[in-house]
Parts: structure tokens; C-alpha cells; sequence
């Protein structure tokens, strides 16, 4: 298939929700039952967010999560299935990666299943030093922090001289 005509896009404000959650569905089985409204909240979220685009057709979608400096983490790579396998997967990750929130920091991580060998690829290493994962499964006592509109800058204590 040529694929020439395919375009890889860094502007949220294009995303057709319904497309991506057509996408994530078709090809993703691990993302199959999110919500436009949680994708939405994800992509508001995100930076970068890259998607590839035959014509009017969104058939490929990532997108990173990046401090600029220290880490970043890319998530949610899918290319729609009749176009894989034709190099649009590694050319949206680099486009993610290759972005100035993430290209600079000293570590990107990604959490896959089964496309180890894909990304493996393109640069990344397996990290067995963090697999640690908070499912958010049961409450957290959070430490109120009341109305933030009323939080002080923090004061300097006077010193005493003895």
C-alpha cells in the first residue's frame, strides 16, 4: 500500500472522538471500552498527542505524558489494522518521541503486553527496576487541602538571636 499521502498531525483541535474511539476499538483490545468523554479528558491531558490521517480518516493515534526534563511516558499507540504493518506505527512514535517534551528527557517509558519486540525496535529496553502500579482500587485518605484559592505563600519564620 502506498502510503504517501499519509499525514501525521500534532493538533489536538483535529481529533474526531468518535474516529478514535472507532480506532481504539477496532484495534486495541485493551482500550475497547473507553468512553469519548474519557478520551477527551486524556487528550486535554496529554502533550504530545500525535495522530496519522488518511485523507479524512484518523487511522493512527499516540500520545505522551512529558515533565520536559526528567521523564516522559508515551501511551496509547494504535494504528488502525489495514495499515499495519507498513511503518506508520514507528514513524508516530519517533513523531511523539522526536517532540521537545520529549526528546529531551533522560528517560520514556511505555507499558505494553505483547509488542515488546515492536518497540524494542525503535530504541526501547525491558526495565524490570519499576514495576510498581497503584490501581487506584480502593480510597486513598488524601489530606484535605480545603479551599486552594485561600493557600498562603509560605512565610519565613523570624530568626532569633541568642
Amino acid at each position: 500500500m502506498d502510503c504517501s499521502h499519509v499525514q501525521f498531525s500534532l493538533d489536538k483541535s483535529n481529533i474526531d472522538y468518535q474516529q478514535l474511539q472507532m480506532l481504539f476499538n477496532q484495534a486495541a483490545f485493551w482500550a475497547r471500552e473507553r468512553t469519548i468523554k474519557d478520551l477527551q479528558t486524556a487528550v486535554i491531558n496529554s502533550n504530545p498527542v500525535v495522530t496519522v490521517w488518511d485523507g479524512k480518516n484518523m487511522i493512527g493515534f499516540c500520545r505522551g505524558t512529558s515533565d520536559g526534563v526528567y521523564r516522559g511516558t508515551i501511551w496509547d499507540v494504535v494504528i488502525d489494522k489495514q495499515y499495519q504493518g507498513l511503518g506508520l506505527g514507528r514513524k508516530l512514535v519517533e513523531t511523539a518521541l522526536s517532540h521537545p517534551l520529549m526528546s529531551q528527557v533522560e528517560r520514556v517509558y511505555l507499558m505494553t503486553t505483547y509488542q515488546q519486540k515492536f518497540y524494542q525496535k525503535i530504541g526501547f529496553q525491558e526495565n524490570k527496576s519499576t514495576t510498581m502500579v497503584l490501581q487506584n482500587a480502593y480510597e486513598i485518605n488524601a489530606i484535605g487541602l480545603g479551599d486552594s484559592s485561600k493557600i498562603e505563600e509560605p512565610r519565613v519564620l523570624d530568626t532569633l538571636t541568642w
